[in-house]
C-alpha cells in the first residue's frame, strides 16, 4: 500500500471521480488536473485531506499543491484512478478548452516568453554588474571607476558584454525560434529567419536614429530599393515575422507532395518570409513597438505618473491571475532597448515583494496552525525569491483580504519607484533580488520602495486579519475543536457570568428610563439602552444573526452559547422605511464580537424627529446587570449576565 493511497482515493472521489478527469500530470509541488466541470470539484473536503495544503485554479487547470512528495502522491494517484498521466504539455493543452479567446491568447504569449526569460533574467544581472564596474565612480576621490583603475575588471566588462549582446541585440533569433517551436514547425528555419535580421551586413537598430536617410545602405534591385535595417533587440517586428514564416511553413507542407516537401517547404517558407520581415512586418512592428514604448514612457514620466504608477502597481497581481501579465516581458524589453531602461520592471519586482509581505502577516497570524505554516513559509519564501504563484494561489487569494493588502502596498511602493524614476537595466530577478537589476544609482531609492512593499501589506494584513480570520484560520482545525469541547465543558460546568461588550458608543441608560413602554417595562426581556453618539453598530457577541428587519433598524442575534439579542436603533425609527440606515449582514450569517452590522446617519435621524436611544434587550430571558457606567464606547464591558 502506498504512502499516499488513501490521500489519492478521497482527492479521486472529491474531484468528482474519474470520469470528471480530462488529463493528469504534476510539476514540482502541484498536482495538475483538466477537469470537464471544475463545479464538480469538492474544494473544501479537499483541502482537508492531510497531504494537500492548498488548491487553485490557473489557465484552465485545477492544482492542487502537494509539496515536495507530489511525485509519490502522482505515482499512488494513478494506481488508484487507472488514469494514465501525460506531459505538462498535453495537460496545457487540454486545458486550454477551459479558457476563453483571450486566456488563450495570453497564455500562447507566455509560452514563446518563457524559454526566453531565463536568457532575459541572466543578461540583466549582466548589465546590472556591468553598470556597477564602469559607471560608478568609487576611486581616487570618486573621480574613476573600477574599469578604469583595473585591467582586470575592464577585462571582465568586455567579456560579459559577449553574453549581453548575445542576450540582447540577438533577441530576435530567440524570440523566432522560440514561435516556430511553440507552433510545432521547423526550429533551425526560425533561428535562421531571426539571424537574418540582426545580420553584420545590416545597419544595428541603435545607429538607425543617428544616421541620415540617404546614408541608410540598401538592397538595390534596379526596380525598387529595400533598405538594410538591423532588426537588433526588438521584439514586435521578431514576432511578427516568426508568425508568417509559420503560417507560411504550414501552408506549403499542406499543398507540398511528400517526395519534395523536403525541397520545396523550406525554401517557399523562409525566402518570403525573410521578404516580408524586411518590407513589411519589420517596419510595422517596428512603428508599433516604438509607439508602444513611448506611450508607456509617456505614463511614467507624466505630471500623472503617480497615477499610471498606482494603476500598475495595483493591478499587476491580477494580471498574474489571469495571465495578462506576460504582455508586460515584451513593453520592458522595447523600453530598455529605446529608453536605456525600464521603470515598469521595479514596479514587478516590489508587487512580487508585497504579496510576499502580506503572506507574512499570515505567518505571523497563523503562527500556531501547523498546517497553515506548511503553506505559508514555502509560499513567503518563493514569493520573495520572484516567483509568486504559490503565495497568491496557495495563501493570498485564498483569504481574500492578504491579496487586497498586498496590492494596496505594491500600488504605494509603485508611486514611490516612479516618483523617483527608478531604473532597472532591464528584465531581472523578482523579489527582493530584484535590486541586483536596478541601476546603481537609483539603489537607495528602490530599497525605499522595497522598504515600503515589505511594511505597509504586512501591517495592513495583521491588523484586517485579526478581524476577519477566525480561531480555526489561526489555531488549525484540531485545536479550534479542542477548544470548542473545553468551552463547552466549562459552560456546563458554569454559566452564571458573562461579560458582553457594548455595541454602540454613547450614554449609558437603565432600560427603565427608556420613553416606549415595551422596553421600559421589559415585556421583551431585560437589558440596557444606550443613546447614540457614533453611527456605527457592533455586534456585543459571537454568533450569528437571527433576524434583520426590511427597514434595517433592528437586528436579532443569537449568540454562540445560545442567548437571543435584540439591538434597537433608535425609538420609532421603524418610520423611517430604512432611509438612513445601512446594513452589512444578513439572516443567518456568522458574526463575531466588534463585526460591524449596521451603520446609521446620525444627523438624518435628528432631522426627522427621532430619538437615538437605543434599546439592546436579551429576549431569551437572561438577567443582566449593568456595570457602574456612565459613558461607554464600542467594545467596551458593560454588562453582567446572570
Amino acid at each position: 500500500m502506498g504512502k499516499f493511497e488513501k490521500d489519492s482515493k478521497d482527492l479521486l472521489e472529491y474531484i468528482g471521480g474519474k470520469e470528471n478527469v480530462s488529463a493528469v500530470s504534476h510539476c514540482v509541488t502541484r498536482m495538475r488536473f483538466v477537469l470537464k466541470d471544475p463545479k464538480n470539484a469538492d474544494i473544501e473536503k479537499i483541502e482537508d485531506i492531510p497531504s494537500v495544503k492548498g488548491t487553485f485554479t490557473q489557465s484552465g487547470q485545477f492544482q492542487v499543491i502537494i509539496g515536495n512528495e507530489v511525485s509519490d502522491f502522482y505515482n499512488d494517484f494513478v494506481k488508484v484512478s487507472g488514469i494514465e498521466g501525460v506531459s505538462k504539455d498535453e495537460v496545457k493543452f487540454a486545458s486550454k478548452s477551459n479558457q476563453n479567446r483571450l486566456q488563450r491568447l495570453m497564455g500562447n504569449l507566455g509560452e514563446i516568453f518563457a524559454p526566453i526569460i531565463p536568457a532575459l533574467i541572466c543578461g540583466g544581472l549582466i548589465l546590472g554588474f556591468r553598470n556597477v564596474i564602469y559607471q560608478i565612480q568609487m576611486f581616487e576621490n570618486g573621480t574613476k571607476t573600477l574599469v578604469e583603475i583595473s585591467q582586470f575588471w575592464s577585462g571582465v566588462d568586455s567579456f560579459l558584454w559577449l553574453i549581453g549582446e548575445a542576450v540582447f541585440q540577438f533577441l530576435p533569433v530567440a524570440i523566432v525560434w522560440s514561435i516556430t517551436k511553440k507552433m510545432g514547425t521547423s526550429q533551425i528555419l526560425g533561428i535562421v529567419l531571426g539571424i537574418t535580421l540582426v545580420s553584420p551586413q545590416l545597419l544595428n537598430a541603435y545607429d538607425v536614429a543617428s544616421t541620415a536617410a540617404s546614408d541608410i545602405p540598401v538592397w538595390d534591385f534596379g526596380y525598387f530599393k529595400i533598405q538594410m535595417i538591423g532588426y537588433q533587440a526588438q521584439v514586435i517586428p521578431a514576432m511578427l515575422a516568426g508568425f508568417v514564416l509559420v503560417y507560411l511553413e504550414k501552408f506549403f507542407r499542406k499543398i507540398s507532395p511528400s517526395s519534395i516537401s523536403m525541397i520545396i517547404v523550406p525554401f517557399f517558407s523562409l525566402v518570403p518570409a525573410a521578404i516580408i520581415a524586411h518590407t513589411v512586418v519589420g517596419p510595422i512592428g517596428w512603428a508599433i513597438g516604438d509607439w508602444i514604448s513611448k506611450v508607456v514612457w509617456a505614463g511614467l514620466t507624466s505630471n500623472v505618473k503617480w497615477l499610471f504608477a498606482l494603476v500598475f502597481g495595483f493591478i499587476y497581481a491580477p494580471l498574474v491571475i489571469t495571465g495578462l501579465h506576460h504582455m508586460t516581458n515584451a513593453i520592458d524589453v522595447q523600453l530598455k532597448n529605446t529608453f536605456g531602461g525600464t521603470l515598469l520592471w521595479p514596479m514587478i519586482a516590489l508587487s512580487n515583494i508585497a504579496q510576499g509581505s502580506a503572506v507574512l502577516g499570515m505567518i505571523y497570524l497563523q503562527r500556531n496552525n501547523t498546517k497553515s505554516k506548511e503553506i505559508n513559509i514555502p509560499a513567503f519564501i518563493s514569493c520573495y525569491l520572484g516567483v509568486t504563484e504559490p503565495a497568491l494561489f496557495g495563501v493570498n487569494l485564498k483569504y481574500s483580504f492578504p491579496f487586497f493588502c498586498g496590492m494596496t502596498g505594491s500600488a504605494l511602493a509603485a508611486i514611490f519607484s516612479v516618483s523617483t524614476g527608478t531604473m532597472a537595466a532591464s528584465i531581472g530577478v523578482g523579489g527582493i533580488p530584484g535590486i541586483l537589476s536596478i541601476l546603481p544609482g537609483y539603489w537607495l531609492t528602490f530599497l525605499i520602495a522595497m522598504a515600503i512593499a515589505i511594511a505597509v501589506p504586512f501591517v495592513l494584513t495583521v491588523i484586517v486579519g485579526r478581524k476577519r480570520l477566525s480561531y480555526e484560520d489561526m489555531y488549525g482545525k484540531e485545536k479550534a475543536n479542542a477548544a470548542m469541547n473545553e468551552n463547552s465543558k466549562a459552560e456546563s460546568i458554569s454559566n452564571d457570568k458573562e461579560i458582553f461588550v457594548s455595541p454602540m458608543k454613547g450614554k449609558v441608560m437603565n432600560l427603565s428610563e427608556v420613553k416606549d413602554k415595551v422596553f421600559s417595562e421589559g415585556i421583551m426581556g431585560d437589558g440596557f439602552a444606550i443613546e447614540l453618539e457614533v453611527g456605527e453598530i457592533v455586534s456585543p457577541v459571537d454568533g450569528k444573526v437571527a433576524m434583520t428587519y426590511p427597514t434595517k433598524h433592528a437586528i436579532g442575534i443569537k449568540s454562540d452559547n445560545g442567548m437571543e439579542i435584540l439591538i434597537h436603533i433608535g425609538m420609532d425609527t421603524v418610520e423611517l422605511d430604512g432611509n438612513g440606515f445601512e446594513s452589512f449582514v444578513e439572516d443567518n450569517q456568522k458574526i463575531k464580537k466588534g463585526q460591524l452590522l449596521t451603520r446609521v446617519d446620525l444627523d438624518y435621524i435628528k432631522e426627522k424627529g427621532k430619538s437615538l436611544v437605543s434599546p439592546v434587550v436579551f429576549t431569551s430571558g437572561e438577567k443582566i446587570k449593568l456595570l457602574d457606567v456612565k459613558q461607554v464606547n464600542q467594545n467596551d464591558k458593560i454588562i453582567e449576565i446572570e
